[in-house]
């Protein structure tokens, strides 16, 4: 694999450790992001059920809801939220979730970052988007055409605020917070971390060390490939709903 990154890109970028607070995917970073395809073990597409397919052909996002409307079309923006999203769905189905906490994972990461202030480390946005997902409950589940259930939006709540927290950091709290989600915040910890394929550096790339999910693994291949093809239809012009929903025709999954 070639770790040599060019000129004029976030991989410049990142390994000179002069990141913006706002970072845009760019040509020649998707062309590494390509060059750079791990070795995968052979894995199907998995089957989504059809209320999770229509929930994920629907999903729309409207800008208004990011804290800093500059990250919309950031690292941490739609796509990546919308990407995040289905792989939530998938894991919460592969850990035979029921439909009600299926969608409330799903919307749980397509929200997961809308409170961030920047596209680096910034501590404590999951516990900021937990308050603004608590306060806009019936606005989030009713814009896809569901009903928030108090149970249930606690639990999306809960799980948003543990995802930025790394488990071993977790407090006395925190591990009842995690214990009273269920699977959701394990779920939605390792749907954010599938998605770490479009980042600029091979070590912040997926790492099974950082998540409690046995799925994890065998949907690098999917995750992989949903950033490459989504991330290279963003930069030919297609939004990031278009060119996630892209993605996943060309993965099966909707």
């Amino acid at each position: 694999m070639s770790t040599t990154p060019p000129s004029a890109s976030l991989i410049h970028l990142a390994a000179q450790r002069r990141l913006p607070p706002h970072q845009y995917m760019d040509r020649v970073t998707v062309d590494w992001i390509g060059d750079n395809r791990p070795s995968f073990p052979s894995s199907r597409t998995p089957a989504l059920r059809a209320r999770s397919r229509d929930l994920l052909t629907h999903l729309a996002l409207p800008p208004q809801w990011w804290a800093d409307r500059r990250l919309y079309t950031s690292l941490h923006g739609v796509r990546h939220a919308l990407r995040t999203a289905t792989f939530a769905a998938v894991l919460a189905e592969t850990n035979g979730l029921d439909d009600a906490d299926v969608a409330t994972a799903t919307l749980a990461a397509a929200v997961h970052d809308c409170r961030r202030h920047h596209d680096r480390a910034d501590p404590g946005h999951g516990a900021r988007a937990a308050v603004w997902l608590a306060a806009n409950a019936d606005t989030v589940w009713n814009h896809v055409g569901l009903t928030a259930a108090p149970r249930l939006s606690v639990r999306a709540a809960t799980a948003i605020r543990l995802h930025d927290i790394p488990y071993e950091a977790f407090t006395k709290d925190d591990v009842t917070d995690h214990a009273r989600t269920g699977p959701i915040a394990d779920v939605l910890k390792a749907a954010d971390a599938l998605d770490r394929y479009r980042l600029p550096k091979l070590k912040w790339w997926p790492d099974t060390r950082y998540v409690h999910e046995p799925a994890f693994d065998s949907l690098r291949e999917l995750a992989f490939d949903l950033v490459l093809i989504s991330e290279q239809a963003h930069l030919t012009g297609a939004d990031g709903s278009a060119a996630v929903r892209y993605a996943l025709a060309e993965k099966g999954l909707v």
